[in-house]
């Protein structure tokens, strides 16, 4: 599983412009299955992705098609996670 953060960039400002493309890009990825938690990493600094069922690879596809990634608009980090141990609700994951 991966967490992406978001952070914002010097081009955040342009932000508007392209929120209704990255909210589109966030459907797509809940849709498909891969997006589990999309949230904004407080306070205002950007946003965060908890993704799964994807390899690292396909995931850097799937977030350099962002457009706030592909506008400069945040600046995308992507952490790989093995699970090992997790709460029954969260078992899927393992």
């Amino acid at each position: 599983m991966f967490v992406v953060l978001l952070r914002f960039s010097g081009n955040s400002r342009s932000a508007s412009q392209h929120m209704t493309g990255h909210q589109e890009w966030i459907k797509r990825g809940l849709d498909d299955g891969v997006f589990l938690l999309v949230g904004s990493i407080q306070p205002g600094l950007g946003g965060a992705v908890l993704a799964h069922n994807t390899s690292r690879e396909e995931l850097q596809k799937r977030v350099d098609d962002d457009p706030f990634v592909a506008q400069d608009v945040v600046t995308a980090e992507i952490i790989e996670i093995a699970p090992g141990m997790a709460d029954e609700r969260l078992g899927f994951l393992l």
